[in-house]
Order: C-alpha cells, then sequence, then structure tokens
C-alpha cells in the first residue's frame, strides 16, 4: 500500500478515502479543507474539529501508514509549505466553479493530469512492478480487462504487447472477459484495470483467472479496494478526482504511465527479439502512410 511516507500526503488520503470509516472520513476531510490548519492542531482539537474521538484519530494516522498525530501534523507541514510555494493552494482540491472562466478550467484540468503522473510515480512500488514485468515476459497468455475508461487502458496494454510478439487479449465486456479468463492457467497472467477498484466485472474477471490457476494483477487508484484485495499483485495509481469528473482524464493518464512502464520494462527483457518485432511490425504498416 502507497504511504505518506511515498507519495503527497493528499493523494495517500484520497487514496484511501473510500474504505474509511464515517468517522474517520470525516478526519480525512478536514486535513484535505485546510493541512496547513491540522498541522497546528492538537489531536484534541483535531478530533473536535472532525466531530470524533482522538482513538479515530489515531486509527486515521495509521490508515494513511502514518506512526500517529505527530507524523500527521508533520506532513500536513510539508504539504501546507508546498501550497505556499507554488499553485496548489489556488486548484490543489480541483474543485472547479460552475461559473470557472476557461484561464482556471485550463489550470485546474493541467495541474491534476501532471499530478496524476508525478504522484504515481513517487508512489509506485518499483519492486511489485519488476515482479510484474518478468510474469508479463513469461506468460504463455495474458488476458486484460477494464470497463468503461479502464477499457481503453486494457486495449493499450494489449496493442503494445501484441507487437513485441506477446499473446494477449482484451476483452470489451464481462461475458468474453470470463471466457477468457477461464482458459487462463499457471504460467498466464490476468490484468485487471480499475480505478475506483470496485467494479464487480473485474473483481469477478480476476477471481475467475486465480482460480483457473493463473497470476492475477491489479491496476487501480484505491489500494484497500476490492479488486486490490483479490488480486496477487496490486499496482497503485495517484490521480484525485476533480469537479465534473476532469479526475477521469488524470486516472487514465496514471493508468497509462503505469502501461508504459510495463511495457518499456517488458521491451527491455525481450532484447534482439523486441528489436526485430518493433522493426517487423513498423515494416508492416510504413506502406499505409502517405508521403510528404
Amino acid at each position: 500500500m502507497a504511504t505518506a511516507s511515498k507519495s503527497s500526503l493528499l493523494t495517500v488520503i484520497n487514496g484511501v478515502l473510500p474504505s474509511l470509516t464515517a468517522a474517520e472520513a470525516r478526519v480525512a476531510q478536514v486535513v484535505l479543507r485546510d493541512p496547513g490548519a491540522v498541522a497546528e492542531l492538537t489531536i484534541t482539537a483535531l478530533a473536535e474539529a472532525a466531530e470524533t474521538s482522538e482513538a479515530t484519530v489515531i486509527r486515521f494516522c495509521r490508515s494513511l501508514g502514518l506512526d500517529g498525530h505527530r507524523q500527521l501534523r508533520l506532513r500536513a507541514a510539508q504539504t501546507a509549505a508546498r501550497q505556499e510555494a507554488g499553485t496548489d493552494r489556488q486548484i490543489a482540491g480541483g474543485d472547479i466553479p460552475v461559473d470557472a472562466d476557461m484561464r482556471r478550467i485550463i489550470e485546474t484540468v493541467a495541474y491534476a493530469d501532471s499530478h496524476a503522473v508525478q504522484d504515481t510515480v513517487h508512489s509506485l512500488d518499483a519492486d511489485v512492478c519488476a515482479q510484474v514485468v518478468d510474469l508479463l515476459a513469461d506468460a504463455g497468455r495474458i488476458e486484460v480487462f477494464g470497463i468503461g475508461a479502464s477499457g481503453f487502458v486494457a486495449d493499450d496494454l494489449a496493442q503494445k504487447l501484441h507487437r513485441i510478439g506477446h499473446t494477449v487479449f482484451s476483452w470489451p465486456d464481462v461475458h468474453t472477459g470470463l471466457t477468457g479468463a477461464a482458459l487462463l492457467g499457471p504460467g498466464d497472467v490476468a490484468v485487471g484495470i480499475s480505478h475506483t477498484g470496485k467494479t464487480s466485472d473485474t473483481v469477478d474477471f480476476l477471481a475467475c483467472a486465480a482460480r483457473h490457476g493463473a497470476h492475477t494483477v491489479a491496476l487501480t487508484n484505491h489500494p484497500r479496494s476490492p479488486v486490490a484485495a483479490v488480486a496477487e499483485y496490486a499496482l497503485i495509481t495517484a490521480a484525485r478526482e476533480t469537479t465534473f469528473r476532469s479526475g477521469a482524464t488524470a486516472s487514465r493518464i496514471a493508468q497509462l504511465t503505469v502501461i508504459d512502464c510495463l511495457f518499456v520494462g517488458v521491451a527491455a527483457k525481450g532484447g534482439a527479439a523486441t528489436t526485430e518485432a518493433l522493426a517487423t511490425t513498423a515494416a508492416a504498416v510504413a506502406g499505409r502512410r502517405r508521403p510528404g
């Protein structure tokens, strides 16, 4: 699980927010609203601000991977300092007013997209990525599945791996996805992609693949989600949702960043065979481009 020691405090809070209890979520909202103020609060004052108990504040800290309230204050102070130094104070939360002008919209969307990549890179577990790359490189068959926007990301991974000679499929609906997962076995890999981590179709796809002995990989924004829980390996993005779902673009950019890392890792392991496959596939479509 990503912790505040690896990625920004606000990113970690947003990542675990769906799995928090109602009382812990109130503490989270207090921190998200004003980390600078939280840095100055005692544990008693923070509990009162969130209308909860000091014990809940401690549980909230542990949900973030922090040792306790003192470390929360330190991380909140660091977050506030970064907000003062840059543009975070104006647009960090990603809120876009209904009457926002185009400049505000552009800045907010650009902030969400760029920070989705930065925060994902900082929080991504390189050891887990390396293990997944090894599995993909050696897999006899790879099945990738995602619904909606995550489906586009699944297609991208499948297309990339297919181009360098791997047997990989991406399915557009749960019926074909489950059919493919049922045909997997030991040595094969199933990759399920879900930003929220709650998409039941994706959870069922990974569970089916696991029952047939395949390795399972989840790509999600929420480390304590159902899709992460059912997978053998979980790769965690760090994209924050914003008003009018501009964060939906940020989530795809974060997912595609991870996909690119996996693809390059697999391609690098292929050596000369990868180079030959890329050259062969490039030559196959070269004549389809108009000159000039």
